[in-house]
Formats: structure tokens, sequence, C-alpha cells
């Protein structure tokens, strides 16, 4: 490879340029060769409607694969949460890296946790997901909550309860860790109470195909920084979204926890996966425990059979509107 710079397209918001930061200094490090970030402007970055609304899978990502495939960058970087899960032919998912914390935290007024809240405590987010988890924790236990939509970046969030204007508001503990904002956390959910998007707090680092000497040194130079265990847990997340038709702005929420025997050896994987109404009135919950998949076939299986067990149960009702 040549000592030429590398061109790191990435999204725009502050949270964009952190992580891709991030991932820019350790290319740099396995590669040699410095990295330029190449700023992209998404249609989910300019459109004010709901997420919901302009159908989430892919508004965040569709520009930065065009710059790709136009030459334009060398590589993207994307919250893996964000990806359609169907990847296009031209292009590789080169590495996964060690997750961060995947769960979703709120932050409120007063330093308040989610179960001190006030009655009729107003909690903002953009997402089904969380709406569909946090109302059905709220009616199984007696609070009374409501949830409201919003959408902007951390600050317009977070600034809602600052001016007063919410009581607390839901983001993703990675966001907030990779921007150096978690002190102002209030309340760690847990992934008992909400479990997160299906590859939430992951990264995925995205590249051509490898057609030219070029695009295959870097696709193995990438490859360096990928976490086989992150892999295979998203993978599975990623399978059962894919395998419930559901976009990434559908209420679907989805964790596999890799389990140590003895604190030590990773042997098995729990896969749990949630649909719901948005209002919380219905839900559909299940969870599946197995030796952890040695291919990407086999995580792939492990979360289209979850999906098999959760419609099922009735999972296709609960998602609104599929995603085409």
């Amino acid at each position: 490879m040549s000592d030429k710079a590398l061109r790191l397209g990435t999204r725009r918001s502050k949270l964009a340029m952190a992580q891709s930061g991030q991932v820019a200094d350790a290319v740099s490090q396995v590669t040699g060769r410095p990295v330029e970030l190449v700023e992209i402007t998404t249609y989910g970055d300019v459109s004010r409607e709901a997420l919901a609304q302009i159908g989430g899978t892919g508004v965040f990502v569709t520009a930065l694969r065009d710059a790709l495939l136009r030459g334009e960058v060398d590589f993207a970087v994307h919250s893996l949460k964000d990806l359609p899960t169907t990847q296009p032919a031209e292009l590789v998912l080169a590495a996964v890296p060690e997750r961060e914390d995947p769960r979703d935290v709120i932050v409120a007024r007063d330093a308040r946790k989610f179960t001190d809240l006030p009655r009729g405590a107003r909690i903002g987010t953009g997402s089904p997901r969380r709406m569909a988890q946090l109302n059905a924790y709220a009616r199984t236990h007696g609070l009374d909550i409501e949830t409201v939509p919003i959408r902007g970046n951390v600050d317009t969030r977070i600034g809602y309860v600052r001016k007063g204007e919410l009581d607390a508001v839901v983001l993703a503990a990675a966001g907030l860790n990779r921007i150096g904002r978690s002190e102002e956390v209030t309340d760690f959910l847990s992934v008992d109470t909400v479990l997160p998007a299906p590859g939430q707090g992951a990264l995925a680092i995205e590249c051509r195909a490898g057609h030219t000497a070029q695009d295959a040194a870097l696709i193995a130079a990438l490859a360096e920084l990928d976490d086989p265990f992150t892999r295979v847990a998203v993978t599975a997340e990623r399978s059962l979204l894919a395998a419930l038709e559901a976009g990434c702005s559908a209420p679907v929420g989805a964790l596999a926890d890799l389990l140590a025997a003895d604190g030590q050896i990773v042997k098995e994987m729990r896969l749990r996966g949630v649909v719901g109404t948005t209002d919380g009135s219905a839900l559909v919950q299940l969870s599946t425990t197995g030796p952890v998949p040695e291919t990407h076939e086999g995580a792939v299986a492990l979360g289209r059979e979850l999906a098999t067990e959760m419609l099922a149960q009735g999972a296709a009702g609960l998602m609104g509107e599929r995603a085409q």
C-alpha cells in the first residue's frame, strides 16, 4: 500500500466525527498511512421528519455508500445499527471493531433514575423500539409516563431536559461514551428492561469489494480491526431483524450476549429479541441460547430461528407497516 492518505467517509455530526476519528487513528496504526476525514451529508441529517416516517433504513448510509462507489472515499464508518440488513455486492463489511456498551440510557432532570421519574413524566425518544419497551415496562410496574417523539443530535435532545420541556430523554450509552459525555447519564437501562437496537454500540467499517489490488490490500488491513465476537453477535441480531422483515425504525430490539464459562472462555451465546406495539400494550419477547456460532452462516441461522419463533407468536402483527 502507498503512503498516500486514505480517505474516510463520515457523517458530519459530532458523534459521527468522534467515532470516525477513533477509527481513523486505528486504521493509521495498522496501515502506516495518514487518514483524512471526508464529511458527507446524508438524507437523515437534513430531513426533519421522524425517522419512522422517512423509512429509517439506510437514511444515514446511502450517501456514504454512493461516495464509496464513486471512488470519492476509500472506506466509510457507520453506526452499525443504521445499516440496512442487505449488504450490497459491490461493498464489503471489512471490520466490525469491538463493541461499545450496547445499553440505552436516561438523561433526566434532577439526576433521576427511570423508576424515580414523577407521575406523568414526559420522556423523549425518536425510537419506536424504545417507546414500546418503556411503555410496556411502565404498564407492568405501575409507572405513569408519556413517550414523546423527538429528533436531533445529542445537544438538542439533552437540551429538551435542561430547558424543562421534557423530564428525560433516552440515548445510546455508546454515543455518549464516544463523545465524552457519559457523566450526564442519570440511569443505565438494563437490557432486561429495554433491549437495544440490533447492532447498537457497534461500528461498521465498509469499503469496496476488492476489484483492484488496492481494494484487496485495504480490506486485508481493515480486517485487523475486526472483533470476531462482536461480529458474530451483531450478525445474529441483524439476521433476526432481517427475518422479521423489519427496518431499523421498526420497534425491534435484539441483543446477543456471549456467555463465558467460569469467567474465562466464551462458550455460549444467548440471543434475545423483542417486538412490541409502541404503546407497550403487546410485546413478543423470546430468547435462545446455544454454542457460539463458528461461521457467518451459523450466526445468521440463529437469528432466523428466533425470528421464526417470534413470528409464530404474532410478532408480525405488532410491527405496524413492514419495511419495504
